[in-house]
């Protein structure tokens, strides 16, 4: 039911069926209405986060070692080859990242309000990779893909638009190729340091299939943030024969039928439900984006003193 659902009206370059780069830019809008992150200033009263994150592990470069430094950063290759012993100095890591994890799955390229749910993920991880940079972040973004390089993280106005482009090539058809979410998962526990911010762009099946050890894993170390791909369809779907075009070739589907329908619940609204009940407990933020929804719409609200 889900494949054949999928594929209506995958063809044709209408509003709203394929992301552009131009509107993903445009997005950057409703964000700078939010005030960027607060530095601490000398004299000021009250708490306010650092610019600096920790020691961090960021390798800088090694001199000789003197009395009193880390045995355990002895950099043991530099000093074989040099005969005198050197330790290795690190940097203190000053941006945070944001990790921004598309899921590819044919069940995402579809849509019956105002937007594919593949647009409207492009869209939200927009407005998350501009509220990362705005926040001080480097942003990065990979899907589950085997022969694809992620794009690797990077500060600013330019590390932003690289990750907008490949959201808008990712989500403009269905790839050729696609290792699935748990891989870009996989891929992303491998990648990140702890504290980092995890942000994924997904249908609620591709989640469902997740086993929940893996979000609990994930939520030890990282900041998790969940948007869920929906369509208003899905979740209340008439009555009546629902005719629907699968591989170029017209389908109907009664929905009068009480089995119908029933099978309909397990596959659309179920799933949800499910993930709903027990990721938010697991230290998952959960935000559910319908089709029709305002792409920012799962960030917090502004309060009406703050807003520019």
């Amino acid at each position: 039911m889900r494949e054949e659902h999928s594929a209506v009206q995958q063809s044709g370059a209408l509003d709203g069926v394929r992301p552009s780069l131009q509107e993903l830019v445009a997005l950057r809008q409703s964000v700078a209405r939010r005030h960027a992150v607060r530095r601490g200033q000398h004299g000021a009263v009250g708490i306010a986060p650092s610019a600096v994150r920790g020691r961090g592990m960021e390798y800088a470069e090694s001199r000789e070692y003197v009395a009193g430094d880390d045995a355990r950063h002895i950099d043991w290759k530099l000093s074989a080859r040099t005969g005198h012993t050197h330790t290795k100095l690190f940097q203190a890591e000053r941006e945070r990242v944001t990790l921004i994890v598309a899921d590819t799955s044919p069940r995402l390229y579809f849509g019956t309000r105002v937007r594919f749910k593949s647009v409207q993920a492009a869209r939200a991880g927009a407005v998350a990779a501009w509220m990362a940079q705005r926040q001080g972040d480097r942003v990065g973004a990979l899907r589950g893909s085997g022969s694809e390089t992620p794009v690797a993280p990077a500060g600013g106005s330019r590390g932003v638009l690289k990750v907008l482009d490949a959201l808008s090539r990712w989500y403009a058809q269905v790839p050729a190729e696609d290792g699935g979410l748990d891989a870009a998962l996989q891929r992303s526990a491998r990648l990140l340091r702890p504290g980092s911010r995890l942000v994924v762009l997904a249908d609620p099946a591709s989640v469902a299939q997740i086993p929940l050890p893996r979000w609990s894993g994930l939520a030890q170390h990282l900041e998790v943030v969940l948007l869920l791909q929906v369509d208003p369809l899905e979740l209340a779907p008439p009555h009546g024969v629902l005719p629907f075009l699968a591989q170029g070739q017209r389908v109907e589907l009664d929905l009068d039928s009480e089995s119908a329908r029933l099978r309909w619940h397990q596959a659309f609204v179920a799933p949800l439900q499910q993930l709903l009940a027990t990721l938010p407990g697991r230290r998952i933020q959960v935000h559910v984006l319908a089709c029709d929804d305002a792409s920012d719409a799962w960030l917090a609200p502004v309060p009406v003193g703050e807003m520019r």
